[in-house]
């Protein structure tokens, strides 16, 4: 067995930065609350590795929490930054690359037709359900229970006591008035989801959801889920928007609704499209999208918005998983590591639910199907935080969360996937 490492550096960083950062992070899943322990500070990465700030090396599922597709430091990518950089940070005024990388997008994307450049997943989300109520005159929205759509007050709700009841606030500082224009419902019920519409069909401006829920652990949707949503959105002229923040170009090169062939109304995207650079984007029909300013009445602005730094980095990005079968390589990868999970828990008799998509993996330790966020609750949280410290002293990274998705990227080769499942059978049997 390894020895145990050494976070000398990070419980210094730790200690000095909680006199400076509430919490001495700036994300709250970053303080290892969730498993407990100290946060790692990280210095550099390459590939598939990071670097601590004691020269400790991990094999990294976070990813920057997705846009890492490439993995770290890729060298187009760099190249491309170093350019850029050379010519301007920032002009507040439209670029070529701007419309480069919209181009691409609704290219890529065929249910875009006019996409919208921002500068983070929340922007996004939050501009989303904005144009969603302009759009339609109505208030109502319906987000699902485990899907996280950003920070913004729209989006901070919870479910209430019934599945037809509406949201409570989940954050303080949330007015309650805002939570009563929200219906949260169960992920993957179609029950709920129908019984909804038929109470206030006329009264929904839109419907937020993940298409595969990443925030929660990987869940994918159950069959004939999205497409009664699909449905019930056309029949009743409410907005279906698609937070493709994770999936977007990490599932499928045409994001999630490609890879189920559910076409939306609107899309958010990030992560992926940033290359690793702070981003955002809105995406949609053109009949919608026109809404926004300075076309039509629903604002939206930004000083950093569309900068050329970011679109570089993003528009590089895309050109790599462009390139022949990159999303088949990426499935491959991943079906060989959700496979080597289950087949490790088999041999070490630990109870064990594994789901994946093409570059997105969950682990919960249960022995009953996941499907929504009251099954991930039911899980062994209290296991998963043993494994997770035991994978982190031998050097795999993972997400501090039992609620997080691990990421995948064209770097994980078969030798890092072997080397995983190796560590993780050892941890299975150490944790028992």
């Amino acid at each position: 067995m390894s020895a145990t490492r050494v976070y000398s550096q990070s419980q210094k960083l730790i200690n000095l930065a909680k006199q400076y950062i509430p919490g001495g992070v700036n994300s709250p899943v970053r303080s290892f609350n969730g498993v407990g322990g100290t946060p790692v500070f990280f210095s550099h990465a390459k590939g598939a590795y990071l670097y601590d700030e004691d020269g400790n090396e991990y094999l990294d599922y976070v990813g920057s929490w997705g846009p890492m597709i490439l993995g770290h430091q890729h060298p187009e990518v760099i190249s491309a930054l170093h350019t850029a950089i050379d010519k301007a940070l920032s002009f507040g005024a439209p670029t070529k690359l701007e419309v480069d990388i919209a181009q691409k997008i609704c290219t890529l994307m065929p249910s875009i037709e006019m996409v919208r450049m921002q500068n983070s997943g929340t922007e996004a989300t939050m501009t989303a359900i904005r144009l969603a109520r302009g759009y339609t005159g109505r208030n109502l929205l319906i987000k699902f229970e485990g899907c996280y759509h950003g920070h913004s007050d729209s989006l901070l709700i919870k479910a209430g006591s019934g599945a037809l009841t509406f949201g409570q606030t989940s954050s303080a500082g949330v007015p309650e008035e805002l939570a009563k224009h929200t219906l949260c419902l169960p992920y993957n019920d179609i029950n709920a989801l129908s019984e909804a519409f038929a109470k206030h069909g006329a009264e929904i401006a839109g419907v937020i959801i993940e298409p595969v829920a990443g925030n929660m652990g990987c869940v994918p949707p159950v069959p004939g889920f999205l497409q009664t949503l699909r449905d019930l959105c056309t029949q009743h002229r409410a907005v279906l928007i698609f937070d493709e923040v994770m999936t977007g170009f990490r599932v499928d090169l045409g994001g999630a609704q490609a890879y189920y062939d559910i076409q939306p109304d609107l899309t958010t995207l990030g992560k992926v499209i940033g290359g690793g650079m702070p981003v955002g984007a809105l995406g949609g029909k053109k009949e919608i999208m026109s809404y926004l300013a300075p076309l039509g009445p629903v604002y939206q602005a930004g000083t950093l918005s569309g900068n050329p730094i970011a679109m570089t980095a993003g528009l590089t990005t895309l050109k790599q998983v462009t390139q022949p079968n990159f999303y088949q390589n990426l499935k491959t990868t991943t079906q060989a590591l959700a496979e080597g999970l289950l087949s490790a828990a088999e041999r070490t008799h630990t109870p064990l639910q594994v789901y994946h998509v093409p570059g997105m993996v969950s682990l919960f330790f249960s022995d009953k199907a996941i499907r929504n966020l009251d099954d991930v609750k039911a899980s062994n949280t209290e296991k998963f935080n043993a494994f997770f410290h035991g994978m982190l002293n031998k050097g795999i990274y993972l997400p501090p969360s039992a609620y997080e998705t691990w990421f995948v990227s064209c770097m994980h080769t078969e030798a890092e996937i072997q080397k995983t499942l190796a560590i993780v059978e050892q941890v299975f049997k150490d944790i028992g």
